[in-house]
């Protein structure tokens, strides 16, 4: 059976959400405003804030979670486009990495952010996070490809497990025994998905592809933090998504493929759109809310992306699917809570 092509309702959505969305160089620049903090109460004078302040702060504090949600739903949504187009996951990146490197790269140049590498070291390391980013795409949009959108995006939440697993002894700290179950759980969350499914088959592939997409992004941030930290958001992700598409480009040669009008416009929505305005959205929200409230959030990302394959595509996930998928959500929730409060 053929991809299904946008409905009615995909086109009215885009109608809706390009309004919505800012320049992504007014989003960057927005990054840079100062932003009154909350007046504490002074117990020698008895000043409070006042109501007009309060109301500001309120304003400043939903803008943020707007933006967070925004964000999150363009997240979600990403993972649609590994339906909606008719060509190998590989493809499919090259042309989302291509489209935001432009539009990021756009956004550097408004907003005169000249932080280049400092040698060429550096730019090796943003070489292997771009190859790291193009594995964890590839393989993410192949999940989705061989399964379903709700397998693959839940499959894919998996990630913060192994970065609560992995990251003690990366950086060194302490191990905890809660990080041990917090792993098991989730491989019980991934077998219930996976059970009633035989070897080899839809669901096993797509939950298969959508772990080690969640192992390899769990690398990536993990590598960010630990070598390109002093670089800032916007700059580390025009590196990594050029050169995911610099290393991608070579396919190109030997691909028999023809990518019409629609196809590119599609590719553009979801580099520009998906990618690159939504990173943009998510790093000026984290200005106005924590960074833990942020991260409870994005666990909403499969929860969009179920709710726009239900509605765009028809996609009804299974019992064991959703069951898993829970397990898998809520396990990822508590544990980056509490990681946060440590």
């Amino acid at each position: 059976m053929a991809n299904p092509r946008p409905s009615n309702l995909w086109v009215s959505f885009l109608k809706v959400l390009m309004p919505m969305t800012r320049p992504l160089a007014v989003i960057i620049q927005e990054k840079h405003k100062t932003i009154d903090q909350p007046a504490r109460v002074s117990v020698e004078n008895g000043s409070a804030p006042s109501f007009q302040k309060r109301l500001k702060l309120n304003k400043i504090h939903t803008s943020g979670l707007v933006d967070i949600h925004v964000a999150v739903l363009l997240f979600g949504l990403a993972g649609l486009f590994g339906k909606f187009l008719a060509m190998p996951a590989w493809c499919i990146v090259l042309g989302r990495t291509g489209f935001a490197t432009i539009a990021l790269g756009v956004v550097l140049l408004l907003t005169k952010q000249n932080n280049p590498p400092k040698n060429a070291k550096t730019m090796g390391l943003f070489a292997l996070l771009g190859l790291i980013l193009a594995v964890h795409w590839v393989t993410f949009f192949h999940a989705i490809q061989v399964s379903s959108v709700a397998v693959g995006l839940l499959a894919f939440s998996t990630f913060p497990v192994f970065i609560t697993c992995i990251e003690p002894w990366w950086f060194n700290e302490k191990r905890r025994i809660i990080d041990l179950l917090t792993a098991l759980l989730v491989m019980l969350g991934v077998v219930i998905m996976v059970y009633p499914s035989p070897f080899g088959g839809k669901v096993y592939s797509g939950v298969l592809w959508g772990t080690i997409s969640g192992f390899t992004f769990a690398i990536l941030s993990l590598l960010n933090r630990k070598w390109v930290r002093e670089y800032p958001p916007v700059l580390i992700a025009f590196y990594q998504n050029g050169f995911a598409a610099l290393l991608l480009l070579p396919m190109m040669g030997w691909a028999n493929m023809h990518i019409d009008a629609g196809q590119w416009g599609m590719l553009a929505l979801l580099g520009v759109f998906c990618t690159a305005l939504s990173h943009a959205l998510f790093i000026r929200g984290l200005i106005f809310i924590r960074a833990q409230l942020a991260s409870v959030i994005a666990c909403l990302e499969p929860v969009y992306g179920i709710v726009f394959a239900f509605f765009l595509l028809h996609e009804i996930p299974s019992v064991h699917t959703l069951a898993g998928g829970a397990v898998i959500l809520l396990t990822t929730l508590v544990a980056m809570v509490r990681r946060a409060a440590v």
